[in-house]
């Protein structure tokens, strides 16, 4: 099948509410290129170098969004034309967005990251961290930071009951800030989580937003 078919298959298989990002790191421009033509115009990166020359060498309605783990000196490179960023997971780095947002005039769109699974090695805020954060005066004074939701990844296993779980949880998360924080901002509305193995469970909890890799342009190349 080829990255058209599978492209088409998925937007078929989702809600229209459902946004696709097809991660394509590690992909050459040539598999970007099928699946734009195909339509797709949502991609997503985790290195900043390669998603800056993405950015340079490929069309520019394409919207790039960042899902890896961004450190706070790389955040200069991408913030001209990022349009979400999903892994952000601390007060440091909201600042340095906020600053790169102000050098660039944009405001600069933001997941907050939540751990849901159960290893160690994910990133993420727990809920009393995103409270505290959420209600600091440091926060308050982020004009270039614009926080459209949360993300989180379930723990890789295949039980589909645990995944569930971890999900339905991310869901609560969010409800519980739109409450407390976002009651009154409409932009608050994506809950990024799902991915190729398990993205038709993360739908079925209430996910917005999904990130396909493997399932579209076949499985990663390491370099």
């Amino acid at each position: 099948m080829s990255i058209a078919d599978k492209i088409t298959e998925l937007k078929n298989e989702l809600e229209p509410k459902v946004t696709l990002v097809a991660v394509s790191k590690t992909k050459p421009n040539e598999a970007i290129l099928e699946a734009y033509e195909a339509g797709q115009r949502v991609f997503g990166e985790n290195k900043v170098q390669e998603l800056t020359a993405k950015y340079d060498e490929l069309p520019k309605d394409i919207e790039w969004h960042f899902i890896g783990h961004l450190q706070t000196n790389k955040v200069k490179y991408i913030a001209p034309f990022v349009s979400l960023l999903h892994g952000v997971d601390s007060l440091k780095l909201l600042k340095t967005v906020d600053k790169e947002g102000q050098k660039n005039n944009r405001k600069i769109p933001v997941l907050l990251q939540f751990h849901i699974a159960e290893e160690e090695t994910k990133f993420g805020l727990n809920q009393e961290e995103a409270r505290e954060l959420l209600s600091s005066s440091d926060f308050a004074g982020l004009d270039w930071v614009d926080v459209r939701g949360v993300m989180g990844m379930a723990t890789y296993t295949d039980d589909e009951t645990q995944i569930r779980r971890e999900f339905h949880q991310l869901k609560n998360i969010f409800e519980q800030l739109k409450q407390e924080f976002f009651g009154d901002k409409n932009s608050f509305s994506e809950i990024s989580m799902g991915m190729s193995g398990d993205y038709k469970l993360a739908v079925a909890e209430g996910s917005t937003m999904v990130r396909v890799g493997s399932s579209i342009f076949g499985e990663r190349n390491y370099h």
